[in-house]
């Protein structure tokens, strides 16, 4: 059985309608990413799948059972990180880290959740003097409490540094070893391609794109980019030209290793050395600029 199942969801906020017939599961371990522009759909669907949000149509079913109607049964076994966590401002970092235990129904060492996202150092410290980096730490912190079987992250590194998203990655990367199942949504694409088993890219409340990374990028052109060389391009090789930064020629190709070879023959036939020379298949953000645009 998938720890998540969802069956032509549809939810709706008076005439507008947010989700519109999307469909997908995820299997115990897995890391799944929801993907899409603001207004895609994205958290309307984790509000459905935690049960804050009452479907229109369709079906959601999380360990087997309806999030909504048998709440309890999913809540013990699933952590939840939001947006934005609502903390009392007034309360330490400490404080606010057991009344959440204690709130749970998971037992587990609050000290260790502080010290596995470098906030024991703050444990003492108001959460209103908290920078909003370290907020959204505390965040990670509290839905990790209790190892829970499901970990729904709600864009868990916005507002972090690079090396405090390089650790929360390494953090996920543990728990999903240890068994977690991870569902997530993001607008940092990089981290969708060094976490996410597979993705879902969202439009308009639909699902448009979604499989593995190779399956999302398999169908689209690869890309040779180099600094603009004084010899114009022969013409086969021009036909592939697409747009780039100034000063910077990028080819679209389908036949990656043929083209590149036609280019790095002209360029010897002509004795050039083509400056910042890169060539790639396509990627997620591909993918996802061609979903949204």
């Amino acid at each position: 059985m998938a720890v998540i199942e969802v069956t032509d969801l549809r939810c709706t906020y008076g005439a507008h309608t947010a989700v519109d017939g999307v469909d997908f599961s995820v299997e115990r371990g897995e890391v799944f990413a929801l993907l899409g522009a603001n207004g895609a759909g994205k958290t309307t669907t984790l509000e459905a799948l935690e049960g804050h949000h009452a479907p229109a149509g369709g079906r959601v079913r999380v360990f087997g059972h309806d999030p909504r109607a048998e709440r309890r049964a999913v809540r013990r076994r699933t952590g939840v990180m939001l947006q934005d966590g609502g903390f009392a401002g007034e309360l330490t970092v400490r404080e606010t880290a057991e009344l959440w235990a204690r709130l749970g129904s998971r037992a587990g060492d609050v000290a260790h959740d502080l010290e596995r996202l470098d906030l024991t150092a703050r444990a003492d410290v108001a959460v209103e003097q908290l920078s909003g980096g370290e907020r959204r730490r505390l965040e990670v912190a509290l839905a990790i409490h209790g190892s829970p079987d499901l970990l729904v992250l709600d864009e868990p590194t916005t507002g972090l540094d690079p090396e405090s998203r390089r650790r929360t990655w390494q953090l996920i990367g543990e728990l999903v070893d240890a068994g977690t199942t991870i569902l997530l949504t993001t607008h940092y694409l990089e981290e969708a391609e060094a976490l996410a088993h597979r993705v879902a890219i969202l439009r308009d409340g639909r699902i448009v794109r979604a499989g593995s990374l190779g399956d999302v990028s398999a169908a689209l052109p690869a890309r040779i980019s180099f600094r603009a060389p004084p010899h114009p391009l022969p013409d086969d090789l021009a036909a592939l030209r697409t747009h780039g930064r100034l000063g910077e020629l990028v080819l679209e190709t389908h036949h990656l290793q043929r083209d590149l070879r036609r280019l790095l023959n002209w360029a010897d036939t002509h004795d050039l050395t083509l400056e910042r020379l890169h060539a790639r298949g396509g990627t997620l953000e591909d993918a996802f600029l061609g979903v949204i645009a």
